[in-house]
C-alpha cells in the first residue's frame, strides 16, 4: 500500500507538485490573518471594555489559533483528495 502511494508522487507531473505546493504555503498566510484578525478583535474589545486580565483579547486569540488550526487540516485534507 505504501509502495503504491509513493508511486503516485513520482508519477505527477512537475507543475501539478508545484501548484499543490503552492496552494499550502498559501494556506499558511490566511492562517497568519485568522490569527491576526482575532487577536486584533480582542485588542480592540479589551480597549473598549477594560478588564484586569485581557480576557478578550486571550479568548479571542485562543479561539482564532484553534479556528486556523482546523482551517489548515480541513484544507490539507481536501487537497489530499484532490491530488488523488
Amino acid at each position: 500500500m505504501a509502495d503504491n502511494h509513493n508511486n503516485n508522487k513520482e508519477n505527477q507531473k512537475p507543475g501539478k507538485q508545484l501548484n499543490t505546493y503552492a496552494r499550502l504555503s498559501g494556506i499558511a498566510f490566511q492562517m497568519i490573518a485568522i490569527i491576526a484578525v482575532g487577536t486584533f478583535i480582542g485588542v480592540k474589545l479589551d480597549e473598549k471594555f477594560p478588564n484586569k486580565l485581557d480576557l478578550f483579547t486571550l479568548i479571542l486569540t485562543l479561539s482564532s489559533v484553534i479556528i486556523s488550526i482546523v482551517y489548515v487540516i480541513r484544507r490539507i485534507i481536501a487537497t489530499s483528495n484532490e491530488d488523488q
